[in-house]
């Protein structure tokens, strides 16, 4: 139960500021952000506690933090956030067609490693250069932030976020001394009608859902059967797409399968008998079940906050995914050529024909591996 516990607190204080800036980025408002965030961290505490319950394996679900980093990178897409939601609920479906039909999700496999990572990484680099813009704008409030970060990373890496949260907290109070009465702390869900647009659908639901299947659900099964377990493909993709479907109008942007709270839930600190390990997952859902109503009061509160500020907090925190994204992306030679040019691509913020950069930035390395593939399998004419 403790090992649930700490992997909520853990994961909610470090990621939820870049999951309202992916919202907040896409279009929506204050109120339609906090709704998100509930609506997220609701789906996610009951799938939790109801896979846990039935299967007996410590199953936890998260939402995507790669993927709240692609919105955030990406932009408004065209028709606002309406559209966005729209994007929201196709990947959710693409995800439980995945799950249903083989042949996607082989598609989906067979996309190079390197190239999505490649792709992921060009998303996150945007993100993680906040903290250099802010230092350079706001010095004086991002310096403790960053202080506080680099010391609780080398001496307590798992609070170094929720660190440089409390840090940003206090140095905002101290210098802005911040008015928060008549704001509303408390939960709110906010309905918005979904909207499809062939430009979000291509430039936002797409690649939200390749970044979600490459490094949420598969890497998330690969953590599991590390400890033993192999819960079923079908029913994990279903579950969460479906999920991710039904929470879409409230603003909830990708539930799926929890890859770092995973190892801390199936793994060795949440008890010896690997058999009762599901209760760490299943607390681990409780406790997101209590952290949305909280929802309310970390959205209104990071109002107070210069938006370049909250961005540097979420670029600090996605460094240590943007490493293994970059790691992953150049570890094959023959890709790497092609993944360079992804990364570059994704990471350029262009828009063309209505379409964000990770989609063409994902476009472009898959033509140039091509293009490499047919010239190797071209034979050499005699001058």
């Amino acid at each position: 139960m403790i090992a649930g516990l700490v992997a909520a607190v853990v994961g909610y204080a470090s990621s939820f500021a870049v999951v309202l800036a992916g919202l907040r980025a896409a279009g929506a408002t204050e109120a339609q952000a906090a709704s998100g965030l509930l609506a997220l961290c609701v789906a996610m505490g009951l799938l939790s506690i109801v896979l846990a319950a039935t299967t007996r394996m410590p199953i936890t679900i998260a939402w995507s933090t790669p993927g709240a980093a692609l919105l955030a990178s990406a932009g408004e897409p065209s028709g606002g956030y309406p559209a966005a939601l729209g994007a929201f609920a196709a990947a959710g479906l693409l995800i439980v067609l995945a799950g249903l039909w083989r042949p996607l999700a082989r598609a989906i496999a067979a996309i190079p490693s390197g190239l999505a990572s490649a792709m992921l990484a060009g998303v996150l680099l945007s993100l993680c250069l906040a903290p250099v813009h802010s230092m350079v704008e706001l010095p004086w409030l991002t310096a403790p932030v960053i202080a506080v970060w680099a010391l609780l990373t080398r001496f307590a890496r798992p609070w170094a976020v929720p660190g440089a949260l409390a840090a940003m907290a206090v140095a905002v109070a101290i210098g802005r001394s911040p008015d928060l009465a008549g704001l509303h702390l408390g939960p709110q869900l906010s309905f918005t009608l979904p909207h499809v647009t062939a430009g979000a659908l291509v430039g936002t639901a797409l690649p939200l859902f390749i970044v979600t299947m490459t490094s949420q659900n598969v890497t998330g099964m690969g953590v599991l059967a590390s400890f033993g377990y192999r819960p079923s493909l079908r029913r994990m993709l279903t579950t969460t797409g479906a999920a991710t479907a039904l929470v879409a109008p409230f603003g909830g942007h990708q539930v799926n399968l929890g890859a770092i709270t995973a190892a801390l839930t199936a793994g060795p600190d949440a008890g010896p008998d690997v058999g009762r390990r599901w209760i760490a997952s299943a607390t681990n859902g409780a406790a997101y079940l209590v952290l949305g109503v909280l929802a309310g009061a970390a959205t209104t509160l990071l109002s107070v906050v210069p938006p370049l500020l909250i961005e540097a907090v979420a670029g600090l925190a996605l460094l240590g995914a943007l490493a293994g994204a970059i790691a992953a992306a150049v570890a094959d030679p023959r890709h790497r050529e092609a993944a360079t040019v992804t990364l570059v691509v994704s990471a350029s913020g262009m828009t063309a024909l209505g379409i964000s950069a990770p989609f063409w930035g994902l476009c472009a390395g898959l033509a140039l591996l091509g293009l490499a593939r047919v010239r190797a399998a071209r034979p050499l004419t005699a001058t």
